[in-house]
């Protein structure tokens, strides 16, 4: 009875023992236990922070081709949209009146050789915008013929919200984006001196030197710059955490290569997908998580997943 008592004993004891051994093993793997992170180091360069606004292509003059004389017409030598330079001939105009002298002079001389005919000229080089009348039609005098755009008139019109006109008065050349990818240096050569009542917009006139021909009421987009900085650090917005007020903002930062801790940052101009970082100041060797960062303690064990 003895011996089979202290058999009992004897395997309760080795149970508790191996039962005890196995704890802090179960333990030891769960703090083992690491996060699969992505990270990116810190860059450093010239960061701009801008806004973006609606330019339109305009002409601010145009000439008025007007008849001389009444009559008909009976030459038209342009076409709407078709490029004139100044002093090219665009319309003849004969009056009744010189068509029955200059029949009765030829009757009567025949080496007297009278016309009638009056030449209207191009004062100005640009485009035919609008084309009113055609061979045959019978005008008067002082009615318009056609319209061309003065060519030395082109520009863009931007509507500036008042508030930042500051930011517009201190710059004398901007970028303009066409829709085909084209970028134009605009300068900005005067500012009207009204304000719409409504949308409190200040018209804004932007020059620019294009050799490609740009039409009529398309629209730009025009980059005016707010700040610039030549050595700013910035880092991914996937990079940058904040609590629900967002009020902090921090970032984890690998200590080493297998632990993350928390860095609070406070934060600067927001670009596109990067976020300055006005402090504190990192080196260029620092990895910051930008993936699998969110829901971490303030420290964590991870391992770095290859990109």
């Amino acid at each position: 009875m003895a011996i089979r008592t202290i058999f009992w004993l004897s395997a309760i004891s080795l149970c508790l023992a191996a039962c005890a051994g196995k704890a802090p093993e179960k333990e030891q793997a769960a703090a083992e236990v690491k996060t699969p992170v992505g990270v990116a180091a810190v860059e450093f360069g010239a960061l701009t922070d801008s806004i973006d606004l609606n330019a339109t292509s305009s002409f601010l003059q145009n000439y008025y081709i007007k008849a001389t004389s009444t009559g008909y017409i009976r030459a038209v030598n342009v076409r709407p949209g078709e490029y004139l330079e100044a002093g090219k001939e665009l319309f003849r105009i004969e009056t009744k009146e010189s068509m029955v002298i200059g029949k009765s002079v030829s009757s009567l001389d025949s080496t007297f050789k009278f016309t009638g005919l009056s030449t209207i000229k191009s004062s100005g080089h640009g485009y035919i915008t609008q084309l009113n009348h055609q061979l045959g039609d019978y005008v008067q005098d002082g009615e318009q013929l056609a319209v061309i755009s003065d060519m030395n008139s082109f520009v863009f019109l931007l509507n500036l919200p008042y508030e930042w006109r500051p930011l517009v008065l201190n710059k004398k050349r901007v970028q303009l984006l066409l829709p085909d990818g084209m970028r134009l240096q605009g300068t900005i050569s005067q500012v009207m001196p009204t304000v719409d009542s409504l949308s409190q917009t200040q018209t804004v006139v932007i020059r620019t030197s294009s050799s490609v021909p740009i039409p009529q009421n398309l629209i730009a987009r025009v980059r005016i710059s707010r700040t610039e900085k030549t050595n700013a650090q910035t880092v991914p917005k996937s990079a940058v955490l904040t609590d629900d007020a967002q009020t902090n903002y921090w970032v984890m930062k690998m200590i080493d290569s297998s632990t993350a801790a928390k860095t609070p940052v406070r934060k600067g101009i927001e670009w596109k997908d990067r976020i300055e970082i006005l402090d504190p100041r990192f080196s260029k060797t620092d990895l910051i998580l930008v993936s699998g960062n969110y829901g971490l303690p303030d420290t964590a064990k991870v391992f770095i997943e290859k990109p």
